[in-house]
């Protein structure tokens, strides 16, 4: 089972004061304790199943007959049901506070013993991959309930080209907790325990509450928040080089012997992407960073009397208004009324987030950084994570998370291994309760000065979301591509670095020395390697989506909630057809980037 990542902004921390009763995560609905009994009924459980289901199972799929195969995946998911909730109790609480020691070593305890229990399952996809077309063909016909499950099956049988032989698949499981498990534990216990010595600052600052200060509307506390970074990154650089070498070099190895055609494919079968639509995307992106970026940059410039930017400008606050601190109780109203208005029904999912302990908003010394939702199981439901701090961007991650939260409760319908969304669309319903909010603020504007702000805030939410992430992708790109041809130092991944920042960014800024090292932080690079364009992808979808929404299609409300509904039941044609829309048309993206420079050009007009 996989944790969650968080999302790729400025989500920040310093200090939980001031802003409500922030609400905390009651995990009881997974177990009441790490020492409960059901907690070690569970394990016990889940060893006797795995070997039973082996027993039952390995070596024998090609003589079931349809009913049986039907047992055979039930008995699978409930497998997956029990493991996923043990790891995601696991993973939550080390989450909140992953300095602690005893949830840190509970945690890989944990997923030690999860990984050696599910060792015998690997015969599963691996025998399930051998199955005859004509055979399974004639499975599925002869039961409905079975025919349910094609869509697993179909991304099941995707990988049959690059499966390795049954020993092989079973090392790799179980080495994988000593690969990039392990890498992945290193990185984030570095990360959390960095602390920065800030110009002008009392104390020491976490990596979160120094990020925060990059959108301080004080210019010097931006640039000494950039230069402690760049600081701090500077020391730790070897030991990050270290990270992405090991793991891109493990990825290269794997990558290998499965016979993928590039570094990116194997995230694409995951996405259930093609990879001409990826590409179509970071094409249509690349080619609009000058009406995107560089423009919006150009005119932020301006406004900020600047001729040249530095890094540290970039999420600047426009000072047309002062600062203001978004109350716990207001960012509630805000994003439950933004839903309701849009479907009362909505509204009615997000409620219990807030009044059942699904969500953690405080900061809290060793919480782990940004913000995410995670689904947990099927049986069970979604928890949300926030670094709350009151700024009117907190409430967009808020509508943002609370969007993935509403989305994993109505696929969790369809039971556990179809109600996994792919990465391309599982950012569909997080973009677009945060796109209902932003308009909901954006109407209710009194003053010029105040539509502008919520303007450039969405238009740099977006180009972080979009081309940012993009950005992201092609370092990515570049630096499994340089990893493939041997080592490499800090300094070749600092230029790899740079050279798509100065590309994305545009000629307006200046960069100052220490900022090749920034790509040391960004989590998705070490967690899920080429996870970052499905930001991309979700944002350009919303934004058709929402065209579609504002253009009057009817019955659209109805059809929204059939796709999220649909969670992992449906390719990304059959769910986008009812809207009219269609990724693999090269043509799809440009709608969504032209609704990011209309906003840019509404700014443009805004000018005295």
């Amino acid at each position: 089972m996989t944790l969650p990542m968080p999302r790729p902004v400025f989500d920040a921390n310093a200090s939980s004061g001031g802003f409500g009763n922030l609400p905390e995560w009651d995990l009881r609905d997974l177990y009441p304790a790490p020492e409960s009994k059901e907690f070690a009924a569970d394990m016990d459980w889940l060893e006797t199943a795995c070997a039973d289901f082996a027993a039952a199972y390995e070596g024998k799929l090609a003589g079931l007959d349809a009913a049986a195969m039907l047992a055979c995946v039930l008995a699978y998911e409930q497998i997956d049901i029990v493991a996923g909730r043990l790891m995601s109790f696991a993973g939550l609480r080390y989450y909140q506070n992953t300095m602690d020691s005893d949830r840190a070593k509970f945690i890989a305890d944990v997923q030690d013993k999860i990984t050696t229990f599910t060792t015998p399952l690997v015969f599963f996809s691996l025998g399930f991959n051998r199955l005859e077309d004509a055979q399974l063909d004639a499975l599925i016909a002869a039961n409905a309930d079975l025919a349910r499950y094609k869509p697993v099956f179909d991304r099941m049988r995707a990988m049959r080209p690059h499966q390795l032989s049954d020993e092989l698949e079973k090392f790799l499981h179980d080495e994988s907790v000593v690969g990039a498990s392990a890498w992945n534990k290193l990185f984030d216990e570095t990360m959390a325990g960095l602390m920065f010595a800030v110009e002008g600052e009392e104390e020491e600052l976490n990596l979160e509450a120094t990020l925060n200060l990059l959108t301080d509307p004080v210019r010097a506390k931006r640039e000494a928040a950039a230069r402690a970074l760049a600081t701090v990154f500077d020391k730790h650089i070897k030991l990050f080089a270290r990270v992405h070498n090991t793991l891109a070099k493990e990825k290269e190895i794997h990558d290998r012997w499965r016979k993928m055609p590039s570094p990116q494919h194997g995230r694409h079968l995951s996405n259930h992407v093609e990879p001409e639509v990826v590409e179509a995307l970071r094409n249509a992106v690349v080619a609009a960073y000058p009406k995107l970026s560089h423009r919006y940059y150009r005119l932020k410039a301006k406004w900020m009397g600047l001729e040249r930017l530095q890094v540290w400008d970039r999420n600047a606050p426009l000072a047309l208004e002062a600062p203001r601190v978004v109350g716990w109780d207001e960012a509630t109203k805000t994003v439950l009324d933004a839903y309701g208005a849009f479907a009362p029904e909505m509204a009615e999912i997000a409620k219990p987030f807030f009044e059942k302990g699904w969500i953690d908003a405080g900061v809290k010394p060793g919480k782990a950084p940004g913000a995410f939702a995670h689904p947990t199981v099927s049986t069970v439901h979604p928890y949300v994570m926030l670094n709350y701090l009151g700024k009117p961007r907190d409430v967009m991650t808020l509508a943002h998370e609370l969007g993935h939260g509403v989305h994993q409760v109505l696929a969790a319908g369809q039971g556990e291994l179809l109600s996994s969304t792919p990465l391309t669309l599982a950012e569909t319903a997080s973009v677009f309760g945060e796109m209902l909010t932003f308009r909901k603020l954006l109407d209710q504007a009194k003053t010029k000065a105040e539509r502008k702000t919520l303007l450039a805030g969405k238009v740099e939410d977006m180009i972080n979301t979009v081309v940012r992430q993009i950005a992201f992708y092609d370092f990515e790109c570049k630096l499994h591509a340089a990893r493939a041809e041997g080592e490499l130092t800090p300094d070749d991944i600092n230029a790899l670095w740079m050279s798509v920042q100065a590309e994305s960014l545009g000629d307006v800024f200046d960069y100052m020395d220490g900022y090749e090292t920034f790509w040391a932080y960004i989590p998705h690079f070490v967690h899920s390697p080429f996870y970052v364009y499905a930001y991309a992808f979700g944002d350009g979808l919303v934004n058709a989506l929402y065209a579609a929404y504002a253009d009057g299609l009817p019955e659209f409300e109805a059809k929204y909630f059939e796709m999220l509904k649909a969670g992992g039941s449906k390719h990304h044609k059959e769910l986008l057809a009812p809207f009219g829309l269609d990724a693999s048309d090269p043509k799809f993206w440009d709608k969504g980037l032209s609704m990011i420079a209309g906003f840019i050009d509404e700014l443009e007009a805004m000018e005295d």
